[in-house]
């Protein structure tokens, strides 16, 4: 590189830097980016040690031993019933048990950066079964080793559930810690007074993920926050990022991405580096998540590509999902349908079930079922009380709406009225998981951005139900569609899925 070039960068790197700072500026560059802590770099590491880094590796290690054990206890019990209970038996369940925790290490299944949070983690558990089975297939057929049926085909797959369900368990504990303070992650935002507002909402809000904002740094001291930004003291400017994150013994360093331009970053990460933190930054391509995202490596730059449609692939397991498992739920769900449609038919005039025209997947219209849970007028009597819907948006909901009838209402707390959509999804019309079927009424509505939401088929349940159900305004509920169109997975689905029992159990937000 000439000299110029590295004048180049110098400029820019000072330029995005300029401001009123809280100390003397100091090169990211520079041997000592920073003035020397009072407590030396180790002692600092340590103290991270015995915070989130602690953590993670505990749970991690609980992972492992968990895994071990359920899959030798699951092992031997199929065993037994074949075979008998003796130290062969027990040997061949340990072997089996220490085969499946290597098998998820193998899918990356105890990497500390997926521990936690997300669907990669039990990913990992449901790849590392399945590589286990392949593997015990591969052992019968080459060493003539008689490998019992019930081994692959029974206890691998109880495994792979105890596994993910003993995951859960943990993640309930770690998520209750991290709310509570501890074993969190020291967090400083970096960026604009819009960008550290949205960002420490973001991070404070959702806690569980376990990182705590401490601070922030602006572009300069002499910028002023506007009451609804004050949610984060000031620590310091852009320029003094590196000496705040030693002061203030921050663990890692979230930049928002339009504040830094590339060279002033890769200096940064260079004086954070030295200063043993971490460094994020959050894009100005926003909701778009890990699986779409690849780094396409060049010349002279790395190109990030982004996954602008679903494979085939993932078409075909989310519609195998959908058909197979749906068929199952609407079996079971048919004695309970029919109960609840004779409480209805009884108990109020009209029919007990509600047909309505909604729209689908790319605009088309089909015609949704539901257990009816208003009387009959109900839609003559909507036009009334739109102003006193407690939704903003084009969305109508009433948290004590005249128009639901007794028997109604406890259907709908429980969402026992949607259960006649298992039939929609059946047809192909739905889907098991995906955005609220709407109205065609509130699709005129909609601007640009919301068409989105058509770009999948619509769901029984979907994020935005999982994270608060009819409790959400229009604004939050149409983001988290959107994150689910760009994002969505098939294990993201089974994760949504189980979340969706727990808030129907609790009744969170039905209304």
């Amino acid at each position: 590189m000439t000299v110029t070039a590295h004048r180049d960068i110098d400029r820019s790197a000072r330029g995005e830097r300029r401001g009123r700072t809280s100390g003397p500026r100091r090169s990211w560059a520079s041997q000592q980016p920073f003035d020397p802590p009072q407590r030396s770099l180790q002692d600092l590491e340590e103290h991270r040690r015995i915070g989130w880094e602690r953590a993670a590796m505990r749970y991690m290690l609980l992972a492992v031993v968990a895994d071990i054990v359920l899959g030798s206890l699951v092992s031997v019990t199929v065993l037994t019933t074949i075979v008998g209970l003796d130290q062969v038996t027990v040997a061949a369940g340990v072997v089996t048990g220490l085969g499946f925790a290597l098998a998820v290490a193998v899918m990356r299944g105890y990497d500390l950066s997926a521990l936690g949070d997300g669907p990669a983690e039990f990913q990992s558990v449901v790849q590392g079964g399945l590589l286990l089975a392949a593997a015990l297939m591969a052992a019968a057929y080459t060493t003539q080793v008689a490998v019992p049926r019930r081994l692959v085909f029974v206890a691998v797959p109880v495994v792979v559930v105890v596994s993910c369900l003993s995951r859960y368990a943990q993640r309930r504990v770690l998520h209750h810690r991290r709310r509570r303070g501890v074993g969190t992650i020291r967090t400083l935002v970096v960026g604009d007074p819009t960008q550290v507002a949205r960002l420490t909402e973001e991070l404070s809000g959702s806690a569980y993920h376990g990182y705590q904002v401490v601070g922030a740094c602006t572009p300069s001291l002499d910028v002023t926050l506007s009451p609804e930004e004050q949610h984060v003291e000031v620590l310091g400017a852009i320029a003094d990022v590196p000496q705040v994150v030693v002061d203030h013994v921050v663990d890692a360093v979230v930049v928002a991405g339009s504040v830094l331009r590339g060279d002033a970053l890769r200096r940064l990460s260079w004086a954070l580096g030295k200063a043993r933190a971490e460094l994020l930054v959050a894009p100005d391509l926003v909701e778009v998540l890990g699986p779409r995202l690849s780094l396409k490596p060049t010349t002279t730059l790395s190109l990030l590509k982004v996954e602008v449609g679903a494979s085939r692939r993932r078409m075909l397991a989310k519609a195998t999902l959908d058909r197979v498992l749906g068929t199952a739920l609407a079996l079971v769900a048919l004695p309970l349908i029919g109960a609840a449609a004779v409480a209805v038919r009884v108990t109020s005039p009209g029919e007990a079930f509600f047909r309505q025209t909604r729209v689908g997947i790319d605009g088309r219209e089909f015609t949704m079922y539901k257990l009816r849970s208003m009387y009959v007028d109900a839609d003559r009597r909507r036009d009334e009380l739109l102003a006193s819907s407690d939704r903003d948006g084009p969305m109508f909901k009433m948290h004590a709406d005249p128009r639901i009838t007794p028997v109604g209402r406890f259907l709908r707390k429980y969402s026992l009225d949607e259960l006649p959509q298992l039939f929609n999804i059946v047809k192909g019309d739905m889907s098991l998981v995906g955005p609220r079927p709407p109205l065609v009424s509130e699709v005129e509505q909609y601007h640009d951005a919301v068409h989105r939401r058509l770009h999948v088929r619509p769901g029984l349940t979907g994020l935005w139900q999982v994270s608060g159900r009819a409790d959400l305004d229009w604004e939050e509920s149409v983001r988290l569609d959107l994150r689910y169109v760009d994002n969505w997975s098939v294990m993201m689905d089974l994760m949504i899925l189980w979340k969706t029992g727990r808030a129907v159990i609790g009744g969170a937000g039905a209304y």
